[in-house]
């Protein structure tokens, strides 16, 4: 089994990673949980809610894991069953601050203490308290990539900087579907009292409510943020894109007579000044004369202010 335990003063923490049956199987046999919530804690992903009973919650959270390889942040599920006494977690092991905080309780004695023997309430919060400092650096790092942006949209290659809004921009979403549901599980945490916690948690949860309602705010601020980063980018390809038709026009522009007047000339008639024999400077008058085209062109299209 992937099961490990940690007691302080009558009451245990209970780590699961990786849940398989024979865990879930030990739960069933060793402690009053609901069947149904027991089979939640085996499957893939469920929704983010408070089961509330008689002696226990049951309470299934989401949080971000940074994919470096996919450059987007995942969901990874937290269950957690907390009554008189003990707090179980069941996760997938991809939490490092769970996984860490477990650790540091497993080899230190006064953080045994410090987070274990005052109540599973207390516990559940320092467990919560710690996902909220890494999702407060998962957005940091978002914000840090969105500065990058702003310091190159205007210097760098279009292309690349376009692919980087769309990478931020799919993260930004990712983290909204995540944050967003956990924001009334805490909420459901801090407006009740429960006999199996003790009183004046409240004010502990009311702090981490706090702590996700600021990850929320500073998601919104990434995303009107991206969102205008990404109109600016729209509206440099689109100048940049008319700049370069412009200059095609002109070239068209100056070319189009050149070529009348050459194909004029290149063809198998009699036409005037074209015979060699009376006027062999035929060839450079046509010259000079496409010259002054091309130059009096240039002069319109300058006092036009096209270019």
């Amino acid at each position: 089994m992937s099961m490990n335990t940690v007691t302080e003063n009558k009451v245990s923490w209970i780590s699961i990673e990786n849940p398989t049956p024979e865990d879930i199987g030990h739960l069933r046999r060793y402690y009053p949980f609901h069947p149904l919530d027991l089979e939640d804690c085996l499957s893939s992903i469920e929704r983010p809610k408070v089961d509330e009973y008689e002696d226990y919650l049951f309470i299934v959270m989401h949080f971000p894991v940074y994919d470096p390889d996919q450059r987007v942040s995942r969901i990874t599920e937290l269950d957690v069953f907390i009554g008189s006494g003990y707090l179980i977690t069941v996760h997938r092991g991809e939490l490092k601050p769970l996984i860490d905080l477990f650790r540091e309780c497993q080899r230190d004695e006064r953080a045994r203490v410090r987070h274990i023997s005052k109540g599973a309430g207390q516990l559940l919060y320092g467990i919560l308290d710690r996902t909220v400092d890494y999702i407060m650096r998962i957005l940091a790092r978002v914000g840090e990539r969105i500065g990058e942006i702003e310091g190159r949209i205007f210097t760098e290659d279009m292309r690349s900087i376009v692919e980087e809004i769309s990478v931020i921009r799919r993260d930004v979403i990712a983290l909204r579907r995540i944050i967003k549901p956990q924001i009334a599980v805490i909420s459901n945490l801090e407006r009740k009292d429960r006999s199996f916690i003790r009183e004046g948690m409240e004010v502990y949860f009311g702090d981490i409510l706090d702590g996700f309602s600021r990850a929320w705010d500073e998601l919104e601020d990434h995303r009107e943020i991206i969102e205008s980063l990404s109109a600016t980018s729209e509206s440099i390809t689109s100048y940049r894109i008319n700049e370069t038709i412009r200059a095609l026009t002109v070239i068209s522009v100056l070319l189009l007579p050149l070529s009348v007047i050459a194909s004029i000339y290149g063809m198998n008639v009699k036409l005037p000044f074209a015979a060699a024999g009376q006027n062999s400077c035929t060839f450079y008058g046509i010259l000079v004369v496409m010259v002054a085209i091309v130059a009096g062109l240039l002069l319109f299209f300058r006092w036009k202010k096209w270019f």
